[in-house]
């Protein structure tokens, strides 16, 4: 056992070059001469320095990996090493490339089950997410392949490697860090006898990678959200309401939140001037202010610097009664969505009927997607939208009751986890007593949150007082879902059966 008093990452220099190639020569015993000369390190040092490292233990050079970085673009996915590396001289290497290319490592033998290549490997990774690559790519050797070459095909080879049927001390090292197979590559190295000089084109992905853009201000990934915990009392008029949302509007924006959330339903209160009408008539009523709120809460949205979000309200749509709300961002735009699935109650008291179109919707803060109320109970719903790439989902509800509530509220929950997203909840608190069928109303606004070790324990991020009228602001970190889609406990999203079941849209939104 060696005993161990200092371990050391450190650039790779000049110095370190003869004990460098005898290092080597002890790793590559199967290939003779398989080692770099002189002139090819200095090369790779001057080109990029950042990109050779060496592990030392005691002082003592265990372990190195060399790197390029490439346009990976322009080589097949059937490259070989030496088309690679540009016949041995790293013509290929430009600072202007997407993917860092490993084209070496190793640990000398006498050093080996000390998990230095792990280290190597996530310094790798480390670079690719500082220099914004889309990640690391190499050959992977199968040094045990050319036991099985007469029974199993490279690719029966691998999935047995995988099962852990065969020990491939290289293959299955890589996978366990997390690098995929892409593609098995035939004649990638000439001369590498044990593999067949077959290899595996293996490849990480770096999930914070930015295209590059020329827009001034990139996505944000703190995502600072304002939910509006909406008391019903009654209104004057119109005005009178809209002045009470703009109060709102202006206290989250004056936190600098990104998103104002309202429920559903907040303008039920203007109602009560039709009480005298049947409820179906009263509500078609209701619908008649809807265009005026929607074009204050765009002006809203400019001069307040937020995105609201206009929890819902009933339009009318092709003769048809719907329940509707608006996305109103920042920079003026607006978008449109429907509730899809109305409640028993909403269909036989109103007469109201389900939208069609379900889509996410591009931000400022990337990918969010809206659910009113009951459609945050159907799970396909959200993982659609989640495999649309959503990040956050806002969910306006009207609930009388805390059965009614505990619904919405386990559903959204359960929706966060199975998703691997955010997921914000915001109702209407009290009563209005002259408007009927919306008589009392129950609401705790939340945001939730995965379960994994980066996110609170219990799922929520942050939750309101129940039954009083309040703001909720929370910050979520969008960086956070990335590396529990890559490395949580559990990845809900990756290990979905696909094989056994299919999930997909039958309607055009």
């Amino acid at each position: 056992m060696i005993e161990i008093e200092n371990i050391e990452l450190a650039y790779l220099s000049m110095d370190d070059y003869q004990e460098l190639k005898k290092a080597m020569i002890e790793a590559y015993t199967s290939m003779p001469n398989a080692y770099w000369r002189e002139h090819h390190i200095e090369k790779l040092i001057d080109l990029f320095p950042e990109g050779q490292v060496v592990m030392k233990i005691n002082g003592e050079l265990a372990g190195c990996a060399l790197s390029i970085i490439v346009d990976y673009s322009q080589f097949d996915v059937n490259h070989t090493y030496r088309e690679v590396t540009g016949n041995y001289t790293f013509s290929t290497h430009t600072m202007d490339g997407d993917m860092l290319y490993g084209i070496d490592v190793f640990i000398k033998p006498e050093f080996r089950g000390l998990r230095l290549g792990r280290r190597l490997y996530d310094y790798r990774k480390d670079l690719s997410e500082r220099l914004n690559l889309k990640g690391v790519a190499f050959g992977g050797r199968m040094p045990n392949y050319h036991k099985y070459a007469d029974t199993l095909s490279p690719k029966e080879y691998i999935q047995k490697v995988r099962r852990k049927e065969i020990q491939d001390p290289v293959l299955n090292f890589q996978i366990s860090n997390d690098f995929h197979p892409a593609k098995v590559i035939k004649g990638y190295l000439e001369g590498d006898e044990a593999s067949s000089e077959f290899a595996v084109l293996m490849e990480w992905d770096n999930i914070y990678y930015e295209k590059p853009t020329k827009k001034v201000a990139p996505l944000k990934k703190i995502i600072r959200l304002g939910l509006i915990q909406w008391q019903m009392r009654p209104y004057k008029d119109l005005d009178d309401l809209l002045q009470q949302a703009e109060y709102f509007i202006d206290a989250v924006s004056g936190y600098r939140s990104d998103f104002a959330l309202f429920p559903e339903f907040f303008n039920a209160p203007l109602m009560a001037d039709n009480n005298h009408l049947g409820e179906s008539q009263a509500i078609r009523e209701l619908a008649k202010h809807t265009d005026d709120i929607v074009k204050k809460f765009s002006e809203f949205s400019i001069s307040y610097n937020i995105n609201i979000i206009t929890g819902s309200m009933p339009e009318m749509k092709d003769g048809k009664l719907v329940n509707a709300g608006y996305l109103c961002r920042r920079d003026g735009s607006m978008e449109r969505y429907e509730k899809l699935h109305v409640t028993p109650d909403e269909a036989k008291v109103w007469g109201m009927q389900g939208g069609n179109g379900l889509r996410t919707f591009d931000t400022d803060c990337g990918k969010i997607g809206v659910l009113i109320c009951y459609d945050s109970e159907f799970p396909e719903l959200s993982r659609i939208l989640a495999d649309d790439g959503m990040d956050i989902l806002f969910i306006p509800f009207l609930t009388d009751t805390q059965n009614g509530y505990s619904r919405v509220r386990h559903c959204a929950q359960a929706r966060a986890i199975e998703n691997e997203c955010y997921v914000a909840i915001a109702g209407s608190v009290g009563n209005l007593p002259n408007v009927h069928n919306m008589d009392i109303q129950f609401a705790q606004s939340m945001v939730f949150t995965p379960c994994d070790f980066s996110f609170p324990t219990n799922g929520i991020k942050a939750e309101a007082t129940p039954n009083t009228e309040m703001i909720l602001i929370a910050d979520v970190d969008i960086d956070l879902l990335r590396e529990l889609n890559q490395f949580g406990a559990v990845r809900n999203l990756r290990d979905r059966r696909k094989d056994i079941f299919d999930l997909r849209r039958t309607e055009k939104s």
